[in-house]
């Protein structure tokens, strides 16, 4: 149990989820989604990501409140609603899905370093990886000496992080030509119906509410449950208003095409277009505070799910073990060999950005399909409606939405990074019969079985595309 001087605010909650969602995505969003859409695809892409986020951010509300004994609700909700290997899978996938974004973050950093200093390239040469894995060291050993310290700075961090990205909205809302706005309004130059522009935008919506869970994640901390809920929803509202001006504004500003073409973090480039060199600077110094935020948030939220998943005996013990701050140490230490592996592989990529951030959407949607269908069994039994039972029929019918959202986003990502999730998960069940012989218990029941087997035929696939060409990192 943690101790009181480590409980969080629900100010703390709320920078949690405002930390973990406001990182390298939005700074990357005008060119992602010209490269994509105009404004019309961008507002029924928002429309679409915003409804389903904002219907499973009302799960995972309603699921800290009804049952609050399922801490880290993440991975814990899969395992009460779905058995002992789904809940694995979900906690697995979730943390690795994390030590992938964590990837992401670094590559950008050393790519916003490279337009000033060329020795970084494109954020995976030599120097870029080996100054990276400096940082996660220097990170890993900050965090070591407690959650709540750390915790702290994230709070203060978010708030400076968020400051650039408000200079750079205001200043296009004083740029804006309705005349621009119309021309790129139905994306043109671009290839194929509304339809597919939207669907190519999917995944990148994922990423960059990737975070909405960090108060849930961190419920065992929290001073009051009710917190839990109120941080969650909160943070929702500030980052989704900010995502849907980044991507938008600069359509009113510049050409589609030209924002298409610009390097990444195309805020940089879109704000030095309008002001001069220095708005390229000014957000380049947010990014970096920015991504830095986001990647402590992050190593934050990696440890404490592998530390919770070992305390409930769905991972190895070794990893439930705390040192003197209360500090789930060993799960850290697993996350950051794990985040540094993945750093070292960066430098064989083409594009390793885009790869890390379409790989941590996939792989963050099973677990996030899990907690929606829990809120639907709930919601529709009628487990744990004793108290306000008129809320049962708007439960149900907000977590029937959060499903359908997961699984369109599961499809519109395509089955291309189904494969290679496939290709994590299962080598990953080996920690999982770590577990399971530590207990001296069966590994799978007959369920299970299938679960594993359809796994392994996927992972099987997915080495054989990559092994052929078939599937292009």
């Amino acid at each position: 149990m943690a101790s009181t001087e480590q409980k969080m605010s629900k100010m703390q909650l709320t920078a949690m989820v405002v930390g973990g969602m406001v990182g390298a995505g939005i700074f990357s969003l005008p060119r992602t989604f010209a490269n994509a859409t105009g404004p019309l695809g961008a507002v029924i892409a928002w429309l679409i990501a915003g409804t389903g986020m904002y219907m499973l951010a009302r799960v995972f509300q309603s699921l800290a409140e009804r049952k609050p004994e399922l801490d880290a609700g993440v991975f814990a909700y899969a395992k009460a609603g779905f058995g002992d290997y789904p809940g694995f899978l979900s906690a697995f996938g979730y943390w690795i899905g994390s030590c992938i974004g964590n990837v992401s973050y670094w590559v950008l950093i050393k790519s916003t370093l490279g337009a000033f200093f060329p020795v970084f390239g494109e954020g995976n040469t030599v120097v870029a990886i080996v100054v990276a894995s400096i940082g996660i060291w220097l990170f890993h050993f900050m965090i070591l000496k407690g959650v709540q310290q750390a915790a702290f700075i994230n709070s203060i961090v978010t708030v400076a992080k968020v400051i650039p990205i408000i200079v750079f909205i205001v200043i296009l809302i004083f740029g804006f030509r309705m005349d621009l706005f119309r021309a790129n309004m139905y994306g043109g130059g671009l290839e194929g119906n509304i339809f597919e522009q939207v669907r190519a935008t999917m995944l990148v919506t994922v990423f960059v509410f990737i975070g909405i869970e960090g108060a849930s994640v961190y419920s065992r901390y929290a001073k009051k449950r009710s917190d839990v809920g109120h941080a969650t929803i909160l943070g929702f509202i500030v980052v989704t208003a900010l995502m849907v001006l980044v991507s938008m504004l600069p359509y009113a500003v510049l050409q589609r095409a030209d924002v298409a073409g610009m390097r990444q973090p195309s805020m940089a480039a879109v704000l030095e277009s309008v002001v001069g060199h220095w708005g390229a600077i000014f957000v380049s110094v947010g990014l970096l505070v920015s991504v830095l935020g986001a990647y402590l948030a992050w190593s934050l939220i990696c440890a404490e799910v592998l530390f919770t998943a070992a305390k409930t005996k769905d991972m190895p013990s070794v990893f439930a073990k705390e040192n003197a701050n209360k500090v789930p140490a060993n799960a850290l230490w697993l996350t950051n060999i794990v985040v540094q592996l993945l750093v070292i592989s960066t430098y064989f990529s083409r594009d390793a950005f885009a790869l890390m951030l379409n790989l941590t959407s996939a792989m963050s949607l099973i677990p996030y399909l899990f907690v929606a269908a829990y809120g639907f069994i709930i919601s529709n039994r009628g487990e744990s409606y004793d108290v306000r039972p008129e809320e049962r029929r708007r439960d149900l019918i907000m977590a029937s939405i959060a499903v359908i959202y997961t699984i369109f986003m599961i499809w519109a990502g395509g089955l291309k990074f189904i494969l290679l999730s496939a290709v994590l998960y299962a080598p990953g069940t080996a920690l999982y019969i770590w577990a399971r012989r530590e207990q001296s218990k069966s590994v799978f029941i007959t369920s299970d079985w299938i679960i594993f087997i359809v796994t392994v035929i996927g992972a099987v696939i997915g080495i054989y595309g990559l092994a052929t060409g078939m599937i292009e990192l």
